[in-house]
């Protein structure tokens, strides 16, 4: 005979699981936007700028199908089925945890390692460099690193790229007032930054919730073995 406690919290890690079975598709569309927005972009990212949102992605995928474990161990009272969602749960915890942390470091420190990858990229000046800085500078409306300047003469470089200026209508050169102002390294910061905190509010903050889920399995999973023993 199943007590009232018993149900209660059967019920209750039901409903938990089907809200966490939304929270993993909000955690794979999350991980989806970030890497869009930062992935056209990828030519001047380092792998570890990119790998924080694919490894939410893999873990939204899995949190999805964990989360219908969950609900059939709880609506049959699986022991076993219970126990390996809670050790589940928890992998996952310490997976979305890293992320967090990891972005939350990459957050302070990538900063000088992606504008010697732009300057190195400037140096290099090849046909892929040069298709990237100009993909990066039409979408972004920058010029350079630091700035136009960047591109001059004093610098090495002979052309002066027509993704700096504004309008394409008139010859594209450095000092004429319609060229970026801005140096793309900032906008690109602003950007990856703007994803890093995207990354730590859902990675860190879904991964909190889920103790809730640890503790309410394992409580469901302790009264279903009293209930066995009896």
């Amino acid at each position: 005979m199943e007590s009232c406690g018993m149900s209660v919290i059967k019920y209750i890690l039901f409903i938990f699981n089907l809200v966490f079975a939304i929270s993993g598709i909000g955690i794979i569309v999350a991980g989806a936007l970030v890497l869009a927005d930062v992935g056209e972009f990828n030519h001047f990212m380092e792998g570890r700028i990119m790998a924080p949102p694919i490894v939410l992605i893999v873990a939204g995928s899995i949190v999805f199908i964990v989360a219908f474990l969950g609900c059939y161990g709880a609506i049959k009272e699986h022991y076993n089925m219970l126990i390996a969602f809670a050790a589940a749960l928890l992998i996952i915890f310490v997976i979305e945890l890293a992320v967090g942390i990891a972005a939350a470091v990459f957050k302070n420190d990538f900063s000088m390692a992606m504008k010697e990858t732009l300057k190195e990229s400037m140096k290099n000046n090849t046909e892929a460099d040069k298709q990237a800085w100009d993909n990066v500078q039409k979408k972004l409306q920058c010029c350079g690193v630091d700035g136009p300047n960047d591109w001059s003469a004093a610098n090495g470089f002979r052309n002066f790229p027509s993704s700096c200026c504004m309008d394409m209508q008139v010859i594209c050169q450095l000092g004429i007032p319609a060229v970026y102002k801005d140096g793309c390294f900032s906008k690109l910061e602003m950007r990856v930054q703007k994803g890093a905190t995207v990354l730590i509010g859902v990675g860190i903050g879904i991964a909190f919730v889920e103790i809730a889920g640890i503790v309410l399995a394992c409580c469901l999973a302790a009264a279903i073995k009293r209930e066995g023993d009896k």
